[in-house]
């Protein structure tokens, strides 16, 4: 979903203009979804440090981060709300709120006392299970908007952390919301919260992460098809920013968008991994040249570095360059 629109101006037909397209422009039409920030809506001195954190996402936490005491959950709601209606905020498209589960008393007072400002775009989902639970909240969202009326679209992010979740994945995925953008909301990424699925499912967590391979890769997969973000977790052991770079790699590898962090010091590993190697750019751009070539001689192959390079790494190398100028890196000219 992030680059579809660059995907469709660097399609073949439309590779020169791809290739004349200036950084500036290809930059500004893509915002970069790498890091999640939880920030916990129970401290002032957490919400003012959050402004200068630099995370693309910034999650203003109502859920496992304050007390189930019902006036700790009501004190950090009335919190959030008087910091959010301040004006020396990050941009809107920066800010998200995690709402308490469904199932809760206070999912509904979450909903319409926070959903309500206009400058909240995206909203995390725990402990969805099902699509019916996204009708459920879209509904919750398009009763408080009647009432509160928002101009601002509003992106769902459900948390996959059930083995009921995971089995309903593919619904969950392909989920639309049978209102508006900005009073009903929109499914704009799948988000995997590891140790809530553990706990759930008995799985034993190890370093090598072999027992999560399959579930991580699923998510990956049923966004994907349906031109969704994949959000990895966690990395609990957040003193280690060796073992967060590890985890991070293995996630982009297998096709995460973006991670989980749960603490500022983790912010600028995850943004620097989940971005085009220098390598990786320089091995893109020349497939974007010699492809051009290519097409100009009527060719729909040519050999690159001793490899047949064809349309579907053409496909790769255009998501390359596109990530990779969205996150100001610079991308080589070559002859």
């Amino acid at each position: 979903m992030l680059f579809s629109r660059l995907n469709k101006l660097c399609c073949s037909q439309n590779l020169r203009r791809c290739n004349q397209l200036s950084l500036r422009q290809l930059s500004s039409a893509a915002f970069l979804r790498r890091s999640y920030l939880y920030v916990p809506s129970s401290s002032d001195r957490m919400l003012e440090k959050s402004r200068s954190t630099g995370s693309d996402i910034i999650i203003y936490d109502l859920e496992d981060s304050i007390s189930p005491v019902p006036t700790d959950k009501e004190s950090a709601r009335t919190r959030l709300r008087s910091f959010l209606g301040r004006e020396d905020l990050p941009d809107a498209e920066h800010i998200a709120v995690r709402v308490n589960d469904i199932s809760t008393p206070f999912f509904q007072d979450d909903i319409s006392q926070i959903i309500s400002m206009p400058n909240v775009r995206s909203l995390i989902l725990p402990k969805i299970h099902s699509a019916e639970d996204l009708d459920f909240v879209s509904d919750a969202v398009n009763a408080t908007a009647a009432q509160c009326p928002r101009n601002a679209p509003l992106n769902i992010i459900p948390s996959i952390e059930s083995a009921k979740g995971m089995w309903n994945l593919g619904n969950i995925a392909r989920w639309n919301s049978k209102h508006t953008f900005s009073s009903g909301g929109k499914l704009s990424a799948l988000l995997f919260a590891a140790e809530d699925y553990c706990a759930d499912t008995s799985i034993i967590r190890s370093s090598t992460r072999r027992e999560l391979l399959f579930t991580r890769s699923q998510i990956v997969i049923a966004a994907k098809a349906f031109g969704l973000d994949a959000v990895d977790m966690v990395c609990v052991n957040y003193r280690d920013l060796e073992d967060l770079r590890d985890e991070c790699v293995d996630g982009r590898q297998l096709g995460f968008t973006g991670k989980q962090a749960i603490h500022p010091t983790q912010v600028q590993v995850i943004q620097s991994t989940f971005v085009p190697t220098q390598q990786e750019i320089v091995r893109a751009a020349k497939i974007l040249r010699e492809m051009q070539r290519a097409h100009a001689a009527e060719k729909g192959a040519v050999g690159l570095d001793g490899e047949m390079v064809d349309a579907p790494m053409l496909k790769q190398a255009q998501k390359t360059i596109t990530l990779a100028a969205a996150a100001g890196l610079p991308i080589p000219h070559v002859e």
